[in-house]
């Protein structure tokens, strides 16, 4: 891991009681939700992470709490660094302070967060769906959404199926 990478790691994780993970290689900083905003100015106005790479969310259900957690990955395009940040969030109250004034980004990330996992972001200045009508019902990427599922036809199964498939009726009705 690269030092500088270390040392803002360790700062974030004593200035904002936080853990450190590492998966696949690369460590992630996990922090408390409530404190996500006031994280993200320090990593942006002190540590030079100037950009807002990823924002999505992972669904740990039917896990006990916290069901969701964010992942955040700030990018330092001068200093040719990233940063991996994971906010856990729980399915009650499944919100957390938006990022909007730090990262101008984070608008169209949350919004999709939003849209499809129904975490809410306080603050956010137009927290409506992006990607589904806004009509929709439910949250498509969340783990007990209903799937619109149809066992595929293949010839070990075929009769089975055919029997089940709705066929449209001919001029006679039959």
């Amino acid at each position: 891991m690269n030092e500088n990478l270390s040392t803002i790691i360790e700062k974030l994780v004593s200035q904002f009681h936080g853990q450190t993970i590492e998966f696949a290689g690369e460590p992630s900083v996990i922090l408390p939700a409530g404190l996500i905003a006031q994280a993200a100015l320090v990593i942006h106005d002190q540590f030079g992470f100037d950009l807002l790479s990823v924002l999505t969310a992972v669904d740990y259900w039917p896990q006990e709490e916290p069901r969701f957690h964010l992942f955040y990955r700030f990018t330092s395009i001068p200093h040719r660094l990233t940063l991996n940040v994971r906010v856990p969030v729980s399915a009650l109250s499944a919100s957390v302070p938006t990022l909007e004034g730090i990262y101008h980004n984070a608008n169209w990330h949350e919004r999709e967060v939003f849209d499809m996992f129904g975490i809410k972001f306080e603050g956010h200045s137009d927290m409506r769906r992006i990607l589904m009508p806004h009509d929709w019902e439910g949250h498509p990427l969340r783990k007990d959404y209903p799937l619109g599922y149809e066992e595929p036809q293949f010839s070990f199964n075929f009769d089975e199926i055919d029997v089940r498939k709705p066929y449209a009726k001919n001029w006679r009705g039959e």
